[in-house]
């Protein structure tokens, strides 16, 4: 299903298709952990199109395609490139893809990477399109609940999920919810502050789901009965000025106090990050990080696996990954003292 195909969205996919991916992502976790080392996609170029900011999106595509052997050339924010220019999407496309073999974009605008890809002559990921979509992000953080219900003993059928925060703005979200809508009989609380509520059309998509939806702002009750906690920041650079997003700063906080008193005792947080943690927000305290159960790092991690299977299916190398394996020759991580 992905083989030589554009991801712009979630919408399209199948269960069956997903769980092809999640299982070459499995396939890439000793590559991930430089256990082992793979030159599959070698002389292969990726375009990595960054039109808005980004840091784990943008570095964590470029490694993954590293990982696989494969180069990476960059282009970040709109000033640097030629749409600064008035050149549109399609001529850019044009241009680009004929320098690269795959390309990563992310754009303000929602539905510009789907306009990009028009004029692309090889396949484009689509890296976050302003407040619409963030197919990779979906997938990872689908793969990311799988994989933590199932350290904790339980399955997607006991899925019980809290999206907490901005879920008006959060594009993560939203190609979540497309995802969720696969499986059956999912328990769903929606907790955010009435102005930042999860849109309509998503809301109905998850009940035509036939999941249990319950609205509300009530961070403790919200949280008291989830296994995942999916937390989100406030959008800031969606509001029309920075006084109205500074109305919301610091309105759902978890801690250690918070997560120990009304939270079940396995109950895992995932942030699709940045978290804020400037003093007024401080959406997540530090005092978690060392909970079992606080997986946002596992969830970036989760983030270059899926990647790399992403770029191996669309690219068609996913059964070759191992042709070229080989044992690294540098020294990993920190040495134990």
């Amino acid at each position: 299903m992905f083989s030589g195909q554009h991801l712009l969205s979630v919408q399209n996919l199948n269960l069956e298709a997903i769980n092809e991916l999640f299982t070459v992502a499995e396939v890439m976790r000793p590559y991930a952990k430089r256990e082992k080392m793979t030159r599959v996609l070698e002389g292969a170029v990726l375009g990595n199109m960054f039109f808005e900011p980004s840091t784990r999106t943008r570095v964590s595509f470029g490694s993954a395609f590293n990982l696989l052997g494969g180069e990476v050339r960059e282009t970040t924010g709109l000033s640097n490139s030629a749409l600064a220019k008035g050149e549109s999407l399609y001529d850019t496309a044009q241009v680009l893809s004929g320098y690269s073999d795959i390309i990563v974009m992310r754009h303000p605008q929602p539905f510009s990477v789907q306009e990009f890809a028009e004029g692309s002559r090889v396949p484009v990921i689509n890296g976050g399109d302003g407040p619409n979509e963030h197919p990779s992000q979906a997938l990872l953080d689908l793969f990311t609940i799988s994989n933590e219900l199932a350290r904790i003993g339980q399955t997607m059928q006991q899925l019980s999920l809290t999206f907490l925060g901005d879920l008006k703005n959060g594009r993560t979200v939203h190609s979540l919810c497309y995802l969720l809508a696969l499986f059956p009989n999912i328990r769903i609380q929606l907790v955010s502050p009435e102005a930042l509520a999860l849109p309509q059309k998503y809301v109905d998509l998850l009940s035509n789901a036939g999941h249990q939806i319950e609205i509300g702002s009530n961070l403790e009750k919200g949280i008291s009965q989830a296994n995942i906690i999916y937390q989100t920041r406030i959008q800031e650079e969606r509001f029309e000025s920075e006084q109205e997003a500074n109305r919301y700063k610091g309105y759902f906080r978890l801690n250690k106090k918070i997560y120990s008193d009304h939270c079940l005792p396995n109950a895992v947080i995932m942030h699709p990050l940045p978290r804020d943690s400037r003093n007024d927000a401080n959406e997540l305290d530090n005092d978690l990080n060392k909970e079992p159960g606080f997986a946002i790092f596992r969830q970036t991690d989760n983030g270059v696996l899926v990647r790399m299977a992403l770029f191996a299916c669309i690219l068609n190398v996913h059964k070759q990954i191992s042709d070229s394996d080989r044992s690294v020759n540098w020294q990993v991580g920190l040495k134990p003292k």
